[in-house]
């Protein structure tokens, strides 16, 4: 493989032992709290540098390493238009949080029906979750590019171009074009970073480290192992932080054309090591591919679901489930009883994260709409399940709170709850036509009907819409994000915010 100048090759451990198993000064920056006496109101003034989207200082990315600490530095300024109020916390990865659980703690209640906040068009689609980090709205698109954004009003406050994404014509199969940041980013508060993985001409998969405040390039490096043809290769699932490691599943492109196979890279957050990694036993395919990512529990093991392998006589380490050690070494794995059958109907458990339930069990469904319920720390092997039910087709990641399960549905979201026996219970099951990942927060459940283009709100005891409106395209398995009273979502032409009606 071809090096790319700037950009560096990890380290890597021997595969032998992954159990085959403005580029400029960094801008100043200002809060001012002027407090006022009885009887007067406060007021904070943000002085914030939003360089144009065209200028040079917003447009000037490079693949290539920056030293840690280079900021960006603006040719405009204006003041921000927001209003002081307290920062809401941090949305910082795909559902909030390393569980993946899509709960917004503190969300306003939703008491009427909704509004368009504003919407940003950008330099391509978004398929990965928005973000809510220091402030700002954060998000990456297919054009190679991250943006941060102004939640009053949408307006650009940096933009970073990674490289050159690759277009569809020049790969064997696949269904976005062009190709180049498809995965959800996720932020590090204790380094103020914000890693993402692009796609640029090579093509290569690089992942980057940014300075969440300003997006300057910190450091990059290749996430491609030795023996892989990045062409065949699809960086799609959420990248995943913890145990000192940015955690990035791998798989194929739609269509599974091209030799790959699935893989977990782990790359230390200091950009400094050795990177490690779990590849997939499979002779071909194996991808970790579900868009929710790899989910961490509290002891830092990495729970991800992996796609059907080619194989349909030996088994292959397909159609699972992997339980993984921080350092990527294989802990437990399930498979299906049906493991052959499901890998030669393409019906495998790859298309949703698991989920992480109270009492130590982990659910799962895939393609062939069968729920099982799983024991974390021992997943049981082949048609090792606790329990399992027809449940649905579903793809992305669910949402969780105590032991309920909101799963996105090919034909609808359907409430699930898991007894303290592990036992798989059906609640409702909307006709609404809302079908993506979800979210929960302000006494609804959100999630977006595809087909239609719509935000929908639902009850979480029954389903009942409360409310919905249009957004425009948007994305396939595309999440909302609830983060300051607003429903941030990814579109085909940038991002649209929401808020409900006063």
């Amino acid at each position: 493989m071809n090096s790319i100048p700037g950009v560096s090759r990890a380290p890597l451990v021997p595969l032998a032992q992954l159990n085959v198993s403005c580029d400029h000064a960094a801008v100043a920056k200002a809060r001012l709290f002027v407090c006022l006496v009885v009887g007067l109101c406060f007021l904070v003034v943000g002085c914030g540098a939003i360089p144009s989207p065209t200028s040079p200082a917003a447009s000037a990315g490079s693949a290539g390493a920056a030293s840690i600490g280079d900021g960006v530095s603006p040719t405009a300024a204006r003041p921000l238009t927001s209003t002081a109020s307290p920062t809401p916390a941090d949305w910082p990865t795909y559902h909030g949080n390393s569980a993946r659980t899509g709960v917004a703690i503190g969300f306003p209640t939703l008491r009427g029906g909704l509004l368009k906040a504003w919407a940003a068009t950008l330099d391509g689609a978004v398929y990965g979750e928005p973000l809510g980090v220091r402030g700002r709205v954060i998000v990456a698109t297919e054009g190679d590019s991250v943006y941060a954004l102004d939640p009053a009003n949408g307006h650009i406050v940096w933009r970073r171009h990674l490289g050159t994404p690759v277009p569809l014509s020049s790969l064997p199969c696949g269904d976005i074009d062009p190709l180049g940041i498809t995965s959800t980013p996720v932020y590090d508060r204790t380094s103020g970073s914000l890693f993402v993985v692009a796609e640029v001409s090579g093509p290569h998969h690089i992942l980057f480290a940014l300075a969440a405040s300003t997006g300057a390039v910190r450091w990059s490096r290749i996430v491609d192992l030795p023996g892989d043809d990045p062409l065949a290769y699809q960086q799609r699932a959420a990248l995943a932080l913890g145990n000192g490691y940015v955690y990035v599943g791998l798989g194929g492109l739609d269509g599974d054309c091209g030799a790959y196979r699935g893989e977990v890279v782990g790359v230390p957050l200091s950009g400094h090591g050795v990177t490690i990694a779990y590849r997939v036993p499979v002779a071909r395919e194996g991808a970790v591919w579900a868009t929710g990512g790899p989910v961490l529990d509290t002891h830092g093991n990495v729970y991800v679901s992996v796609g059907n392998g080619s194989s349909t006589t030996s088994y292959d380490g397909s159609d699972s489930v992997l339980e993984l050690s921080a350092t990527l070494h294989l802990r437990s794995r399930f498979a299906p009883t049906q493991w052959a059958q499901d890998n030669a109907a393409d019906a495998d458990l790859g298309s949703l994260s698991p989920v992480l339930m109270p009492g130590g069990w982990v659910f799962i469904v895939g393609k062939s709409g069968t729920g099982y319920v799983l024991r974390a720390g021992a997943l049981g092997g082949i048609g090792g399940q606790v329990s399992s039910r027809g449940v649905c087709a579903a793809f992305g990641g669910a949402a969780q709170t105590g032991s309920t399960i909101y799963v996105p549905c090919s034909d609808g979201l359907r409430m699930v709850q898991i007894g303290s026996a592990g036992l798989i219970r059906l609640g409702w099951h909307t006709s609404s036509g809302a079908t993506g990942p979800p979210v929960i927060g302000g006494g609804a459940v959100w999630s977006l009907a595809i087909g239609a283009a719509e935000l929908v709100a639902l009850s979480p005891s029954t389903g009942a819409v409360l409310a919905r409106i249009g957004l425009g395209a948007v994305p396939h398995f595309a999440s909302p994000t609830l983060w300051g009273g607003l429903v941030v979502v990814g579109t085909m032409a940038g991002v649209t915010a929401i808020r409900a009606k006063s």
